[in-house]
């Protein structure tokens, strides 16, 4: 099992080999967080590319890390191994459901709603201004709001405001990376003009 360097790669960051990947099913990738938090970004569960080398939204081809810059929550583009740095800037990353699958698919419904509940507690604890659920349809059945759309929520959680935003996964196939852009820097111009 030998895992392959690319030149794109950053330094801390490697190639896991296709084994390596399918071994990380139910692997966990420790939350990014912190207390008072601008926002609490909050993905629906690690897939395995991200189980196998321990960081958020780290396969190839995810945009969350380019859409931050684009949106300007950063002002360069992180690498998933420079997560932590987010830290610094005022926002986290955690996961509905902490266990990585294959796709957000093989989540059971209760899984979801256990999530939420998981998620009010570190909520409590932090004290995040916001909390993102990137995923539509994860907080529509997490939450048992089958009508949300995308946005602001009316719904607080333990005093947090929700903000809704879809999967940056590219495999979202619904939004382009200009409108994830968009819809990303709705809610940091939120949070700059309070």
């Amino acid at each position: 099992m030998c895992a392959k360097k690319s030149k794109n790669d950053d330094v801390d960051q490697f190639r896991p080999s296709r084994e390596m990947i399918l071994a990380a099913k139910g692997k966990t990738v420790a939350d990014v967080i912190a207390d008072n938090l601008r926002v609490l970004f909050c993905g629906i569960n690690p897939g395995l590319y991200s189980g196998a080398v321990g960081h958020h939204f780290a396969r190839p081809g995810n945009r969350f890390w380019p859409v931050l810059r684009g949106a300007g929550y950063t002002d360069t583009l992180l690498t998933p191994s420079q997560e932590r740095q987010l830290l610094d800037a005022g926002y986290g990353i955690t996961n509905l459901v902490a266990r990585a699958t294959a796709s957000a698919s093989e989540l059971s419904s209760q899984e979801l709603v256990n999530g939420a509940l998981a998620l009010e507690d570190k909520i409590i604890k932090h004290t995040p201004a916001y909390l993102a659920i990137l995923g539509i349809g994860a907080y529509r059945q997490a939450f048992r709001q089958p009508k949300a759309t995308i946005g602001n929520q009316e719904r607080y959680l333990a005093g947090t405001r929700i903000w809704v935003l879809p999967n940056p996964s590219g495999l979202n196939a619904h939004y382009q990376m200009d409108d994830l852009v968009q819809l990303f820097q709705e809610l940091h111009l939120a949070i700059m003009g309070e």
